[in-house]
């Protein structure tokens, strides 16, 4: 189906009604967070069933229920770094971890935050070359042939407490793939993570907390940029009925992938990853899917 743009913005959620949305809101949430690619099952789900794209701002903007369910299900985290932080400054003592540790995260958000900002105009835009089924399956692929090295040679003795600085700063850097549609922001993190050394839960727990201010800027951004296009009440009503759902299931999608990290390995993410890496390219080179 043709684009639907606002002002140069995708806006094909709002075409899709509020069903629709609901029922991708479930596959963006389940998605966004697991090492699988969200923007991979958001081209493929829709053209399956026929539906219209939702477009780029309708991912972008479900970061915002990613970032819910991270923090809901990472509180007590999150708590004990701010409360740590804040005692540490109070007693200067900068030295204390869970200080350093929230400082590293912001640093290591920068890589993310200024290639984003200067590649925003390619991400978002009507027809971007990113979101092509080619670029999308081969990315998949490349991110599945990864994680699956990372899987054979990592070491999975680390824990968080042992993160330094050089190790923030790579997953960071690492993070910034995600802006390539197929790589995932959680295989991407996930796969460095686990190639410094990481046992597989605490590589998940690293990968989402320093996920978090990309998340937040990536969601606001998008609201922002969705303002700026005047986008009416119905499509807003649209976009939060998407945003309620995505966040149940991201939820989930966290639970989920902590028991399958803590009693497995994440070589059904691998595997499934590769699968759906052949089936794009497969699917673009014979024109099932447009």
């Amino acid at each position: 189906m043709a684009e639907v743009c606002t002002q140069g913005v995708d806006t094909g959620f709002v075409a899709l009604g509020y069903a629709k949305v609901a029922v991708l809101g479930v596959v963006q949430g389940i998605t966004e967070l697991l090492p699988i690619s969200s923007t991979a099952h958001m081209r493929i789900v829709p053209a399956l069933l026929g539906w219209q794209d939702p477009g780029s701002a309708f991912s972008a903007a479900m970061q915002m229920a990613a970032l819910a369910a991270v923090i809901s299900y990472f509180w007590r985290d999150m708590r004990g770094l701010a409360v740590g932080s804040v005692q540490a400054l109070a007693r200067r003592d900068f030295d204390d971890w869970n200080f350093r540790f929230v400082i590293w995260i912001g640093l290591g958000t920068i890589p993310i935050g200024l290639v984003g900002l200067a590649m925003s105009k390619l991400l978002n835009t009507c027809g971007s070359p990113l979101r092509t089924l080619p670029v999308i399956g081969v990315s998949c692929i490349v991110m599945a042939v990864l994680l699956g090295i990372a899987e054979i040679v990592a070491r999975h003795k680390r824990t968080l407490d042992h993160v330094t600085l050089k190790d923030t700063m790579i997953v960071g850097l690492a993070q910034v793939g995600a802006l390539i549609p197929g790589i995932s922001r959680s295989g991407s993190t996930l796969t460095a993570a686990l190639f410094l050394g990481l046992k597989r839960e605490e590589a998940a727990k690293f990968s989402f907390l320093l996920g978090l201010p990309a998340i937040a800027l990536a969601g606001l951004k998008e609201f922002f940029v969705l303002w700026r296009a005047d986008l009416d009440a119905h499509g807003w009503g649209i976009l939060f009925v998407g945003l309620l759902v995505a966040s149940i299931s991201a939820f989930l999608a966290i639970w989920t992938l902590m028991h399958i990290l803590e009693r497995f390995s994440s070589w059904p993410f691998v595997i499934y990853r590769g699968l759906m890496g052949v089936f794009l390219l497969t699917a673009f080179y014979f024109g099932w899917l447009a």
